[in-house]
């Protein structure tokens, strides 16, 4: 079940973010024996909780970027693998208490730590590790960096209580839906971004230059994961297709389909979305409309646009491996609907 998403230009080589992975290999693997270390815990149900998500297979791009922006400036020390390991342990903590919050039966093809556990154990666990990044945060003794990423902290809490605001709301503009995503996904993306230059002592334009990418990136990231919750496949997203819109949750590609269909088809989706009739024919109903308006395509029109302003924050910066790689990863983001 899905549907084909065009996309403007093809390649013949698809990007990949192999190169940052290859860049980032030997300090990545500090990172992951950081991260099983500090969710190491007398408190067995807390390791046991932790490992299940941070076990599952995620690419770990956020404290990839970390590594590589810090890289960027020549960064020589050991500073870049803390806060590093502190975003991924953000990250971390705030899957678990989404999970929670949309009652999600599976993250990445496996059964979410709250269908195992339960909701008490998902949310304590995740404060766990938030508790646990700050620490990381505070050893670097960077003020700047704590700022950063205590900042992203708050404004990712707020971000998923306006989604929660939105949720289950027809009315919602695309500006709504921008507001949460930036708060929810970018935010995170910004922050992992600019505390690499912040510890490799780089100037204001260096870290704006990264924020910037960041936060650009972490929008065309979320954009396209969106798109593919419709137009993907069960095996590629670890999680059934359409669980958006099972969930109720108002994303673009909805909203979309919602102010250019008839009076009928929005009547449809405030049944579907508002009154909770999701059911697998009136999710094949809203494929067909999704289809019918394109606005899968048009979502992703607007991934590119957001990755297009990452690139060029990046331009000015000299042309390095890291610069190469961090570009690349514009590219993977938004050809995942390949």
């Amino acid at each position: 079940m899905g549907v084909v998403i065009p996309l403007e230009e093809s390649k013949n080589k698809l990007a990949s973010i192999k190169p940052l992975v290859d860049l980032t290999r030997a300090d990545m693997e500090r990172v992951n024996q950081l991260i099983l270390s500090k969710a190491g815990s007398d408190v067995q149900m807390i390791p046991e909780v932790a490992n299940h998500l941070i076990s599952s297979g995620g690419k770990r791009l956020r404290p990839m970027l970390t590594l590589a922006s810090a890289s960027l400036f020549d960064y020589r020390g050991e500073n870049h693998v803390k806060l590093a390991t502190s975003v991924e342990f953000m990250h971390t903590a705030t899957l678990l208490h989404d999970d929670v919050v949309d009652e999600s039966d599976l993250r990445r093809g496996k059964s979410t730590a709250r269908m195992i556990w339960g909701n008490q154990a998902s949310v304590l666990v995740g404060d766990f590790l938030l508790g646990q990044a700050f620490r990381m945060m505070v050893d670097v003794g960077s003020l700047d960096a704590l700022d950063v990423l205590s900042s992203a902290a708050c404004v990712i809490a707020e971000g998923e209580v306006l989604q929660l605001s939105v949720a289950k709301n027809m009315e919602t503009t695309e500006d709504d839906y921008l507001s949460v995503i930036r708060a929810k996904t970018a935010a995170l993306f910004a922050a992992a971004a600019e505390v690499g230059p912040i510890v490799a002592k780089a100037g204001r334009s260096g870290r704006n230059a990264l924020k910037s990418y960041g936060m650009n990136l972490g929008l065309a990231f979320q954009l396209v994961d969106d798109a593919l919750d419709y137009g993907g496949k069960a095996a590629d997203l670890g999680k059934n297709v359409g669980d958006d819109f099972r969930e109720g949750k108002i994303t673009l590609p909805v909203i979309l389909a919602y102010r250019r269909g008839t009076e009928d088809e929005r009547a449809f989706w405030r049944d579907a979305i508002e009154a909770g009739n999701s059911t697998d024919a009136n999710l094949e109903k809203a494929l067909g409309l999704i289809t019918k308006y394109g606005t899968l395509g048009d979502t992703i029109g607007r991934a590119i646009h957001y990755g297009t302003i990452a690139r060029d924050a990046l331009a000015p910066l000299p042309d390095t491996v890291w610069k190469s790689a961090l570009m690349e990863v514009i590219d993977f983001c938004i050809e995942r609907v390949n």
